[in-house]
């Protein structure tokens, strides 16, 4: 979970407890990542964005540099975004199909098999939380975006044009058609400067969503520094590095480029503590900073396309899929008072369910479904009891055989102390 700290950041030149009040609001934007929000989709560049040689560019501090991304006003761009996704899950093919299967609706131009569109957006969003996607994203100020998803022999499409906002599947020839609400630009959650996101606000698909949400507010749990520079899409860019400066963390690091002269982050990279490549890597291969074709935006259902409105859509329950918690006061609609432990980069949070544990409830359960559930699990006791835990490369979840759930970004033995020390 991301802490809320006093603004303190390790810069260039060591450690500055007493930041300007205008760099205290600018370091509101820095922070470790809200990993239980993001890691639906988390993302690994490939060998094309690699560095052909680091720019000489201006000294600058890390608390300017967070100025910077605070005060970037870009409002126009166009680019190709690669997205891979590492949390060390293993394979969910054996029960039943990939997770991308179970959220989106299947059918192809005969819709989905429960009458839902194959081109509803929160369900094919969603298969941005594993493997490899290539992703064309235009924007034109807060009420014209495009973001399409780019396979070998197909395009899915998401358009936001003023009033109007089309999905389209060109695999099943399908669209998905809604009317964005009155004052959806100002009433929307917003990123730096108040400019809407180019996706959904539970899905981050660019490194600007990314940042945005890893970077919110510095503290004394956080060491954030300036490590050198970069160029990245062709443009010369600071790296910024975040740290926790806590033991017990599952991340390590988080890196940010950010444009040199818009400050625009251009790649975002987060590395477990475990090491191996990155868990969450965003980055722009080609990017363009000039207003798009006003036509990128424009959008008719081809000849023949089965087009399903939102309401439709809506009545048959096939946008309502369930929104990641980013906060402990997020977990209280589980019908559960969630306690938090810790501080910082080792906040847990614990949950009574009030119902049984894992090993009770996965006697019911059909065999590929066990097998599931132990391959991702770890048997542990302590003074809490016994439990099991259920393992990723950045989120960790202690479920007790008493019916209490302890989970955050830290480690197993992270996970057992604080339960140890809740009991």
């Amino acid at each position: 979970m991301a802490p809320n700290d006093s603004a303190q950041i390790n810069g260039e030149t060591g450690e500055t407890g007493g930041v300007p009040a205008g760099r205290r609001r600018a370091a509101r934007y820095v922070v470790p990542v809200a990993v239980a929000g993001i890691t639906a989709a988390t993302i690994g560049l490939v060998p094309a964005l690699a560095s052909t040689g680091d720019p000489d560019l201006p000294k600058i501090s890390a608390a300017e540099l967070i100025e910077k991304i605070a005060a970037s006003d870009t409002e126009q761009l166009s680019g190709t975004v690669k997205i891979t996704t590492d949390l060390g899950i293993p394979s969910l093919g054996g029960l039943g199909g990939s997770a991308a299967g179970t959220f989106a609706p299947k059918g192809g131009a005969e819709g989905g098999e429960d009458g839902g569109s194959a081109a509803e957006p929160t369900g094919r969003l969603m298969e941005l939380a594993s493997g490899e996607h290539t992703l064309r994203v235009a924007a034109d100020g807060p009420d014209k975006q495009r973001l399409s998803i780019l396979d070998s022999a197909a395009e899915y499409s998401l358009i936001h044009n003023g009033d109007e906002v089309w999905a389209y599947d060109s695999a099943s020839n399908e669209a998905y058609h809604a009317t964005a609400p009155a004052g959806a630009a100002k009433g929307s959650e917003k990123g730096a400067k108040g400019k809407d996101r180019t996706a959904p606000k539970d899905l981050p698909a660019t490194p600007q969503d990314f940042a945005q949400e890893a970077l919110k507010a510095a503290g004394d749990t956080t060491s954030v520094t300036v490590d050198g520079t970069a160029r990245i899409a062709g443009r010369d860019a600071y790296q910024l590095v975040i740290k926790p400066k806590q033991t017990g963390s599952t991340i390590g690091s988080i890196k940010v480029a950010v444009d040199s002269r818009t400050g625009t982050p251009l790649k975002f990279t987060l590395l477990p503590s475990s090491g191996g490549k990155a868990a969450i890597d965003v980055g722009f291969t080609k990017v363009d900073f000039s207003k798009p074709a006003g036509s990128t935006f424009d959008f008719t259902p081809p000849k023949g396309a089965k087009v399903t409105e939102a309401d439709e859509s809506k009545a048959a329950g096939k946008d309502q899929a369930p929104k990641a918690p980013k906060d402990a006061r997020d977990l209280k609609g589980l019908g559960a008072e969630p306690n938090v432990i810790g501080e910082g980069w080792t906040t847990v949070v614990q949950l009574d369910t009030g119902g049984v544990g894992p090993a009770a409830a996965s006697k019911d359960m059909p065999a590929q479904a066990r097998e599931f559930m132990d391959a991702l699990g770890d048997k542990v006791d302590g003074k809490f009891g016994s439990g099991t835990v259920f393992k990723t490369r950045l989120v960790n979840a202690l479920m007790t055989d008493d019916g209490k759930v302890y989970v955050g970004a830290v480690t197993k033995d992270a996970l057992v102390k604080a339960a140890n020390a809740a009991k």
